[in-house]
Formats: structure tokens, sequence, C-alpha cells
């Protein structure tokens, strides 16, 4: 599933590695009426050194003709994100403001046979049960009727990625005192998403003196 490899480099190979690791995201093409998008989740290979986004859309997705080899697609791959208020630093006068992680990846679309929609259900559930803890369904337990059904009824497409774009705002241009005291209000959050939030902010300045554990 990973496309690690050193042809990479280490901040696309990071973000290659947080998309892969989220596995759902936004995906984004105009026509001529406009921007078009659909959420979806995904698989992230590599094939012959370049980095593939495989996704799958309903047949009737006006996505699907857009996927011509020629025209340009954006992923937009969300993590978490927080508000952060002003009264949270240090030091008096800061702005409120959001912190986030996200990926961008970028490329030409290109369209998948029929023949290839099990080989990328399978994949696409192999991912995503493996985070989960129970034993993995797959599709081979589905009634064969329906499964071929329901495949019949998608199209595969490749997004062939030539642009690679991580964004996060953790507050790196921030005074070690202000880090540490949104990291801790974070950090005792009720919602996981900013607990996580804080432990990356802890692993970007450690040894600060966090009160969150």
């Amino acid at each position: 599933m990973h496309v690690l490899r050193p042809q990479f480099r280490i901040e696309q190979q990071r973000a290659l590695e947080f998309a892969s690791r989220r596995g759902f995201g936004v995906i984004v093409a105009a026509d001529a009426n406009g921007p078009r998008a659909s959420h979806v989740p995904f698989v992230l290979v590599e094939r012959d050194g370049r980095a593939i986004v495989q996704i799958h859309f309903t047949a009737k997705n006006p996505l699907v003709e857009l996927a011509d080899g020629v025209r340009r697609f954006l992923l937009i791959v969300a993590g978490d994100d927080a508000y952060i208020s002003n009264d949270w630093y240090a030091s008096p006068d800061n702005v409120s403001t959001w912190l986030y992680e996200a990926v961008h990846l970028s490329g030409v679309m290109h369209l998948r046979g029929h023949d290839e929609n099990r080989g990328h259900g399978d994949a696409l559930l192999s991912v995503a049960e493996a985070r989960l803890p129970k034993q993995p369904w797959d599709l081979q337990q589905m009634d064969p009727g329906k499964r071929e059904s329901m495949l019949a009824a998608i199209r595969v497409v490749d997004l062939v990625v030539d642009q690679i774009e991580g964004q996060a705002k953790l507050n790196q241009h921030k005074s070690d005192a202000d880090h540490v005291a949104v990291a801790d209000q974070l950090g005792r959050s009720e919602e996981t998403g900013h607990r996580r939030l804080a432990r990356k902010m802890q692993a970007l300045r450690p040894g600060l003196g966090y009160e969150f554990s």
C-alpha cells in the first residue's frame, strides 16, 4: 500500500505517509459548469516509481467522465483541526486561530477497466479492515450475486500524483511559552483529535515541561 521509497524527498514522503494513514479525502475537478467534488476512500500505491492514488466512483458520478487522462484533479486529505482561543496563549495580544494538518495531492486521473474493480475493492477493504480490532471482513464473504452487482456499479480511477503539498499549522512560529500553553489546553480536551494535535506539538518541541500526559 505505502509508496515510501527513497526517490521521494523526506517532506513528500511524510505527506504521503499522512495521506496513506488517513485513507479518506475530497477529490475535486472542474468542468464547464465549475468545480465538482466527491468524498472518497482511497488506497495509495507505488507503480513504476510514481505515487498512485486509486479510488472509485459510482458509475453515474460526473467525475468519471472527467477522468480523461488530461484533466487535473486535486485530492484534499484533511487531518485533525482545532480552534485556538486568543486567551489560551501565555503572552497577550495573540489572535484566535485554527491549527490543522492536511495534504494536497494533485495530478491527472486515468479511468481503469471493469476487470480491475474486484482488485481495487479487495485492496480498499484490506487497508480499512486492518484498522479495526477484529477479524477482517472481505468481499469473499458477500453473496456472489450482490457482490458482482455492487462491483459492476463502480468505476475505478487512478490519480497519478505529480504534486505533493503538505500543510500544517501547529504554532511553529510561536514562542516556547505560547506553544506549551496551547498544547496543554489541547492535551486536556475531551476531543481525541485535539489530544492528537497536542502530542504532535509536544513532539515538535520536546522537553518543555508540558502539563498534559
